[in-house]
């Protein structure tokens, strides 16, 4: 806009002799540069795209801006617990040291379990206890045959609940009790003595006991968390108990539980694979236990990343690291915001989904910060996006609508400044080889005007399944190439069509010719950008579909005011006559040799971008 004013000033003073009269008419070609409507249709797209969501899919955009950021997002971040997974562990097995499926073991937890929760004063049930309780519903009433004597809380010391019961009809020791102890592998093992398996009892070894830790390994590898059971039976205290007493116990077994999925997670998972998107698992839990969900919602995790192994690297490592790695586990806050910070300076969009305190640091580090309504305030505070509930098909949803507004705003660029060049490069060239102005500058600015209008139809336009498979982002190199390629393909259709004025019109020399010249160039412009729009979109073909849509309504009303306007009562007062019949014949031709170079031309871009070099 700068450079055009003084270009077309000097230039027509230097070829053609002409003053200042120029400067209105230079004005108005480095107007029709620009693309006014850029912050309109930014806008209405973004916020039909936000009202849409907020309609049909309940997610709500809080940052108008993030909604394109969604449409380039290509490396979607979540933590496991409460987004991949319910917040509920579920009943995996229960085996004796042996690794043998056994009953007992279970039964022996259940009565652990809810004895803790019936005479131990929690804040809240245990979900683990809850898990149990559930897999052995169905007997509930030889849970309740025991008498509860008295119970042993949980505690981070420990490591380990203890529910003290007298079994029911129980033969010897009148009056005795039994200790039910669950708790960590670890800790619990470290107070017994003995251990049964098969209905004998042995002393617990230090072969026994080195067979059984590597029997927990293997079980936590797969992804289980592990509670060992174990027993002791005692003569009745007077007294209350107190965690001295859990000693000299008999090892039974294991009891492993496993994460709940999320219903909608797998099938979600799989879609946002399809969209291009990868998705990172970042997570506090055990590596094994990681894995395990990864594989189950059908992710290769590779290898695990740790943290310590994210605290020994850092810049270009990091974000390699990051790029090519599918879980974490044993992250802290601080871990997630440097692998979403590493995965940006790698050059990935990224999105985090969150919904707990330890999320915020990468809430705020990824480009978009998702979390479900049900999260803690401070993390709806900060997020970008908000779903209506923890379901990852939502976010499919707005990562769609987000393409769709981004890839109506890019087709808006594309095609405006595209023709926007051409429309300059053609007026330019014909002012300095006219020996008057090719267009007045309040046709100029008449033209812009129903242009501009014309396009606000791409904020509601519907881009064509290309446009959605992909991130939607713009690479300069490529934009340039287009607006290059097809403004220059318009300079020449408007210079062709500048022979075809003055064959019809035969010059200035011919009374009224100027304002015939004017009128025909007016026409042919409005009707090659109402054909370059119809082309060009990032919508369905031309003539595919009944149904008119927003651009082809647009294409249509814009034609028909080009064809009309200087015939209309308003013709004269632009500085416009009426076109010889031959005029129409000829534009009709170059119409047609353009929509045929159009359609080739974007047959070519089309395959480059497919298969680029």
């Amino acid at each position: 806009m700068l450079v055009t004013p003084p270009l077309v000033l000097m230039a027509d003073a230097v070829l053609r002799g002409r003053g200042l009269e120029t400067l209105p008419f230079g004005v108005a070609v480095a107007v029709g540069l620009t693309p006014e409507m850029l912050p309109v249709i930014v806008t209405t797209a973004l916020a039909r795209g936000a009202a849409v969501l907020a309609r049909d899919s309940e997610v709500i955009v809080k940052r108008l801006p993030a909604l394109h950021d969604l449409g380039a997002i290509d490396v979607l971040c979540t933590d496991k617990t409460g987004t991949l997974t319910q917040d509920r562990p579920i009943l995996d097995c229960h085996v004796d040291p042996e690794g043998r499926s056994d009953p007992e073991v279970l039964h022996w937890a259940a009565v652990n379990s809810l004895w803790t929760l019936q005479l131990a004063d929690l804040p809240a049930p245990d979900a683990l206890d809850e898990a149990i309780l559930e897999a052995t519903e169905d007997c509930g009433d030889e849970l309740l045959a025991y008498d509860g004597v008295a119970a042993l809380p949980f505690d981070a010391i420990r490591r380990s609940s203890c529910a003290v019961v007298r079994r029911p009809g129980r033969k010897g020791l009148p009056g005795g009790h039994t200790l039910v102890v669950k708790g960590a592998v670890g800790d619990v093992l470290e107070r017994c003595t003995r251990l049964r398996a098969g209905g004998h009892e042995v002393d617990l070894d230090a072969t026994a006991l080195e067979r059984v830790r590597r029997l927990a390994a293997i079980q936590a590898e797969g992804g289980l968390r592990l509670l060992a059971i174990a027993l002791a039976d005692r003569p009745a205290l007077l007294g209350p108990y107190t965690p001295a007493d859990e000693r000299g116990l008999t090892f039974i077994g294991f009891v492993g539980l496993r994460d709940a999925l999320t219903p909608t997670a797998a099938d979600a998972l799989s879609v946002l694979a399809g969209r291009g998107i990868a998705v990172k698992v970042l997570s506090g839990d055990h590596p094994g236990t990681t894995a395990r969900v990864c594989r189950d919602l059908g992710l290769d995790p590779g290898e695990v990343v740790t943290a310590e192994r994210v605290d020994g690297l850092t810049g270009a490592a990091l974000a390699e690291l990051a790029g090519r790695s599918t879980a974490f586990a044993r992250c802290r806050p601080e871990h997630k915001a440097r692998i979403v910070g590493a995965l940006r300076d790698g050059g990935h969009t990224t999105g985090f989904l969150g919904d707990g305190v330890n999320d915020l640091p990468a809430l705020q580090a990824a480009d978009v910060g998702i979390c479900p309504r049900d999260a803690v305030d401070v993390v709806c505070e900060s997020a970008d996006v908000v779903l209506a509930a923890k379901d990852l098909t939502a976010i499919d949803d707005a990562i769609l609508a987000g393409r769709r507004s981004s890839g109506n705003i890019a087709t808006y660029l594309r095609i405006t400044l595209s023709s926007n060049l051409g429309n300059v490069i053609s007026m330019l060239v014909a002012g300095l080889l006219l020996p008057f102005l090719p267009m007045l500058p309040a046709q100029v600015l008449a033209q812009n005007l129903c242009f501009d209008a014309a396009q606000l139809a791409f904020a509601f336009d519907r881009p064509g399944p290309a446009a959605l498979r992909r991130p939607a982002v713009l690479w300069p190199r490529d934009f340039l190439r287009f607006i290059t390629g097809f403004g220059l393909l318009n300079a020449t259709a408007d210079l062709v069509t500048f022979g075809v004025l003055v064959l019809a019109v035969h010059g200035a020399g011919r009374p009224g010719g100027q304002a015939s010249f004017h009128a025909g160039w007016f026409t042919e412009n409005l009707l090659t950008q109402a054909l370059v729009m119809l082309v060009l979109r990032t919508g369905r073909r031309a003539a595919e579909g009944r149904a008119p849509t927003s651009v082809r309504f647009a294409t249509t009303l814009l034609a028909v005011i080009g064809v009309l306007l200087p015939l209309s009562p308003l013709g004269p007062a632009l500085g416009m006559a009426v076109l010889p019949s031959l005029y129409y014949l000829l534009v009709a031709a170059v119409l047609a040799l353009y929509g045929a170079g159009l359609i080739a031309a974007k047959a070519f871009y089309e395959r480059r971008v497919a298969n680029p070099l």
